[in-house]
């Protein structure tokens, strides 16, 4: 049988992220393992665990991984939690807001022509002071249901705003220089930190970096060809990330527009109006 040496993982940064921590503190290497295609489960007959786990074995010595395990033992990771009880946070309160519109659009016609023009901030601190007293008419329960989901809105605003001050503060001691970048605000940064993980080395090559983050452009064509497609696999997070930066620079990056031109990068690079990045 001989000793392991080397262990794939499916989902590291998971579901498979107490075994990727156990075998680290072993001392063993862990590779992050691509899950199986329907096509190849299909010919290795279903699947179950033990297929599941013979693929992970089989691409480990091929060699065709994903790559390292991020480590998960850092500031990354830090943010990578906090940004899940965020995002969910997120949803919750654009849920809350819709509600709150939803009220308004059925209320009587005097509650609505008082708040529909409002903006969620200001409906949201109309609908806190309502006093609507014993539910006795349709709209005095409009003003209880708006009076609920304002408050829930404030809530969910305090939940927010608590991890963002902590992934801001983790991002700066994370990636001080990323963070000077202009263009990278505090949800682009800690989206390409996540991405990037707590051991960054293991991404080999700017190429790389590009396969994770789904922007590196994928062959169209067979044979001599120069077409390519658009990448839907990688980090969508991260890809998300690099598209809202992109804009940002479009709007005020001299090098950025000359390049969208076709002038070429060398050109742009000498533009006198540029700004360093």
């Amino acid at each position: 049988m001989g000793t392991p040496h080397r262990f794939g993982v499916e989902g590291t940064g998971a579901y498979g992220a107490g075994l990727t921590r156990c075998l680290r503190r072993q001392g063993m290497d862990v590779v992050e393992v691509i899950r199986p295609s329907r096509r190849i489960r299909r010919r290795a007959g279903g699947r179950n665990d033990a297929i599941d786990a013979e693929a992970a074995a089989r691409a480990v010595h091929a060699g065709t991984v994903m790559g390292q395990a991020k480590s998960q033992d850092g500031p990354a990771e830090m943010i990578r939690t906090l940004r899940t009880a965020r995002r969910s946070a997120m949803k919750a309160r654009t849920q809350a807001a819709n509600q709150l519109h939803a009220v308004v659009v059925t209320a009587p016609q005097e509650l609505r022509d008082r708040l529909r023009k409002m903006p969620i901030v200001d409906l949201v601190t109309t609908a806190v002071g309502f006093r609507p007293g014993d539910v006795n008419s349709l709209e005095t329960a409009a003003k209880l249901a708006l009076k609920s989901l304002a408050v829930r809105y404030r809530q969910l605003t305090r939940e927010i705003t608590a991890p963002d001050r902590q992934i801001e503060r983790l991002a700066h001691r994370a990636a001080p220089e990323l963070m000077q970048i202009k263009g990278v605000g505090v949800d682009t940064g800690a989206a390409l930190l996540v991405a990037a993980g707590d051991n960054p080395q293991r991404l080999r090559s700017e190429a790389s970096f590009a396969h994770m983050c789904g922007v590196a452009p994928i062959p169209a064509g067979s044979g001599k060809t120069n077409r390519n497609r658009l990448n839907r696999g990688g980090n969508r997070e991260a890809n998300r990330a690099l598209y809202m930066l992109a804009i940002n620079r479009l709007s005020r990056d001299p090098r950025a527009r000359a390049y969208t031109r076709h002038d070429g990068p060398q050109k742009a690079r000498h533009d006198p109006r540029s700004f360093d990045a």
